[in-house]
């Protein structure tokens, strides 16, 4: 009688755990719905943030609009991604949009920073103080006062090959990377083309560790292997970069002023068959890589970006694409219209 009791008390802990198993393993994944949320949170707050979608959708809504949109959890998440990131047919995407309001007050750009704070800074040197409400109206109300005849975009090509100049946003050592890290630095010098302007100062590239070996016995030293991956436009869109030959020259030619602006890491960057085809291996002491150090990178493909006409706010007279006007209307219910079948632009990093 115990030895039936006793089996009837495991078969039931072994039925009780089989069907905690899935619920577990669901709970890990990331839904494509909470992924949109997570990108616009990040563009927001700076990171994702917790608790349940509903909650997390309705704060960004009100601190976005100042009030919930309607419609359904997929469709109103949809809506918000493309307000932020794609645009729409009648208004530009919010990152466009506030990366132009700073480029034309600070001659610079701050995607690292939340929105929140990179409307608050505007404000501030615009007005001489952050105001409140919401963060939408608030960049509309700034953009009509540095650009009363609206914002304007073009589309413009980064051709293949391009060389960017960019400086390591932070300090990298073994003791606070480790592999799979995604580290960014930041681009050095505005990029025009046609008259129109595509990346701008401050925007980033992406870059991920792909090795760390710590110091060893004997005076070997620690190492740091650093891949790039794509470089980041004023509307947002990532194209894939690396260390090619024309990155290399590059920072040759550079390797005497390099240091007048920055760290260079010329001379201390192994380039050649070390597995690492896009990128770099450190080797040194346990602080090898400092904040600003500078690096250059080149585009992989041709492409096409959305792009803002830098000469008098109107369509570059070279340029075969026209110019569009937006004349910057407070967000309404069309605005939130999905305009694609709902994928990003790609952004994986």
């Amino acid at each position: 009688m115990k030895r039936l009791a006793f089996a009837l008390l495991a078969l039931l802990f072994v039925v009780f755990f089989a069907g905690l198993a899935p619920a577990a393993e669901s709970e890990e994944e990331t839904t494509p719905q909470q992924k949109s949320l997570e990108q616009v949170e990040t563009v927001v707050y700076g990171s994702p943030g917790s608790g349940g979608m509903f909650i997390r959708l309705a704060r960004a809504e009100r601190d976005l609009f100042g009030m919930e949109l309607p419609g359904s959890l997929t469709e109103r998440q949809q809506a918000l991604l493309n307000f932020v990131e794609e645009g729409t047919p009648t208004q530009p995407s919010l990152i466009f949009k506030i990366g132009v309001a700073e480029w034309v007050t600070l001659n610079k750009v701050n995607p690292a920073i939340p929105l929140s704070d990179r409307v608050s800074n505007l404000e501030v040197n615009l007005e001489g103080e952050a105001q409140i409400g919401a963060l939408s109206a608030r960049l509309e109300r700034i953009l009509t006062k540095l650009l009363p005849n609206g914002v304007y975009s073009a589309a413009v090509q980064i051709p293949s090959g391009t060389v960017f100049k960019a400086a390591f946003a932070k300090t990298l050592t073994v003791r606070t990377v480790k592999v799979g890290d995604v580290v960014e630095l930041n681009v050095m010098d505005d990029f025009v083309q046609s008259g129109t302007l595509a990346i701008a100062r401050g925007d980033r590239v992406f870059a991920e560790i792909t090795k760390v070996k710590m110091p060893r016995s004997f005076g070997r030293t620690s190492e740091i292997g650093v891949d790039f991956k794509a470089i980041e436009s004023l509307n947002g869109y990532h194209t894939p970069v690396t260390i090619g030959a024309q990155a290399k020259k590059a920072m040759e030619i550079d390797a005497g002023t390099a240091g007048a602006v920055g760290t260079s890491l010329v001379g201390a960057i192994l380039v050649g068959p070390l597995g690492l085809a896009g990128g770099f291996l450190v080797r040194g002491s346990d602080k090898q890589i400092p904040a600003g150090s500078t690096v250059y990178v080149e585009t992989v493909e041709n492409t096409t970006v959305t792009g803002y006409p830098t000469a008098a706010n109107t369509a570059p007279a070279d340029s075969d694409t026209p110019a569009v006007n937006y004349s910057s209307p407070p967000p309404g219910e069309s605005d939130f219209v999905p305009i694609n079948d709902g994928s990003s632009q790609g952004n994986t990093y």
